[in-house]
């Protein structure tokens, strides 16, 4: 961070406070029945997502391109809610509420990082459906273990590096205003408007960000499914439609889960109660990587099938232990 510092000149100080408080959650009425909520939701999320990475590292039929993008989802959701969740609850559930200042940018880099990434593994997934439904003869030349890695390890660069910037930016503000923040950890937009020194540059990442992150992402999965839909309307038979459209149905339902609140979000704004603000915000974080399991599980064969094998070598062995 101090790259960002130096590029200014040695001669400035910023005023940086010991630390920020935390004041999203107060004065919401029963808000300590909600903390409890995300806690289950949290350990939901952890056996879920845990559940599908064990079952993709243990079954080598699983190994194709494919779960390498499901593996990093579900890699993506374990490590996001972790990031976020127990935070909350230690900071609003124990009071904790003071958060130092160079834990509070730590906070924030992690979870924009992990909540932000979780967009563009839905996008690496619809380029794998795209793909296999536009050149299902030449899905396996054309999707190759490697050239999936590389495009998951791009991603996580890019939104790395997006993420790094936006958090430099805040190094070189001042903090002479105030040091509550205003939401429920330690968000980028309520932060660098605490700054009482010039905040375009943040401002700038401010807008651009969700357009890098949010928006394009979401853009390039719409118009993969209008190219695919254009291709299913050419299959002649309805039933041959069907069954390459039910291969899709488990990420477009990852696609509405993650994209919908968000977007609801967005576009009423200003029309929401700050309390419910914070709220629908917190849930569009937490949602997701709990629903993300159970749909792959529930909508993908070749995972239930997998889950099915090893419970039944789990059963023979337990079996065997006991004779």
């Amino acid at each position: 961070m101090e790259f960002f510092n130096s590029a200014l000149g040695k001669n400035i100080t910023f005023v940086r406070p010991p630390y920020f408080i935390i004041s999203g959650f107060i004065g919401i009425p029963n808000i300590k029945y909600y903390f409890v909520f995300l806690f289950f939701i949290y350990i939901l999320s952890v056996i879920g997502n845990g559940t599908v990475i064990t079952v993709i590292i243990l079954d080598h039929t699983l190994r194709s391109p494919k779960y390498m993008a499901v593996f990093s989802l579900a890699l993506t959701d374990v490590l996001s809610s972790s990031a976020l969740v127990p935070k909350v609850i230690d900071i609003f559930l124990f009071n904790h509420l003071y958060v130092a200042y160079n834990d509070c940018l730590a906070f924030m880099f992690f979870c924009f990082a992990l909540l932000s990434m979780q967009s563009l593994n839905l996008v690496t997934l619809a380029f794998d459906r795209l793909v296999a439904i536009l050149f299902p003869l030449h899905y396996h030349v054309k999707v190759t273990h490697r050239l999936m890695l590389y495009l998951i390890a791009f991603f996580w660069i890019y939104v790395i590096a997006i993420t790094l910037i936006a958090t430099g930016l805040l190094t070189r503000l001042s903090f002479c205003k105030s040091v509550v923040i205003n939401s429920y950890f330690c968000d980028h937009g309520p932060m660098f408007r605490l700054g009482c020194n010039d905040i375009t540059p943040s401002l700038a990442i401010a807008n651009l960000a969700p357009i890098l992150i949010l928006w394009l992402p979401l853009a390039f999965i719409l118009a993969s499914y209008c190219c695919i839909a254009y291709t299913l309307a050419k299959i002649s038979t309805g039933r041959e439609r069907l069954k390459a459209f039910k291969t899709c149905t488990g990420h477009l339902s990852l696609v509405t889960i993650y994209f919908l609140p968000i977007t609801i979000v967005y576009n009423f704004w200003s029309t929401i109660h700050p309390n419910a603000r914070i709220i629908n915000l917190s849930l569009t974080a937490v949602i997701p990587p709990v629903l993300n399991p159970i749909i792959y599980v529930l909508q993908t064969q070749e995972i239930k099938d997998s889950l099915k094998k090893l419970l039944k070598v789990k059963r023979q062995f337990t079996v065997a232990t006991e004779n």
